[in-house]
């Protein structure tokens, strides 16, 4: 797929052999049992290098699963509460906020209101400024609590 009529040949050792014609570049490389990989298309004249392509994509491939084996995915979970929510379960729903912080996700923390409880939303922020108190040092508020609807939102992110 070269169209270029003479270019500059690197060995597979990455030793420079000169500018060649492409006939003598092919051969080159099918000598040393390898293929001619076209690498800097723009210069003057072509740049190819002789060197085993099929190796050189699977070795790609591997530092490319290597690098998305090492990104961190964080996951942002929800935990949903209720203007009403007793203290043991509020005590439950706390030790698992903190346990996902410790584990780098964020936390989607909801406040669904039913019914007449609409009317008292200062109850709803009462209890996520309590759950702001309570996480304290384990993590940051990313997003402060803002009613949507008949919910209350908010989302805190590890440190």
């Amino acid at each position: 797929m070269i169209r270029a009529s003479e270019v500059r040949v690197i060995s597979d050792d990455g030793e420079q052999l000169g500018i060649l014609s492409i006939t003598d570049a092919i051969q080159r490389a099918k000598d040393a049992g390898m293929d001619l990989v076209e690498v800097a298309p723009e210069a003057k004249p072509p740049v190819c290098r002789i060197m085993d392509y099929g190796r050189f994509k699977y070795q790609q491939s591997k530092k490319q699963s290597e690098s998305r084996k090492k990104a961190n995915v964080i996951e942002v979970k929800e935990i949903k509460f209720r203007p009403k929510t007793g203290a043991h379960d509020y005590d439950f729903k706390l030790r698992n906020i903190k346990r996902f912080l410790a584990d780098r996700n964020k936390i989607k923390v909801s406040l669904v209101f039913r019914g007449r409880e609409i009317a008292h939303t200062e109850l709803g922020r009462e209890l996520l400024n309590r759950i702001i108190a309570d996480v304290g040092e384990d993590g940051h508020i990313e997003q402060m609590p803002n009613l949507e609807g008949r919910t209350m939102v908010m989302v805190v992110a590890p440190k």
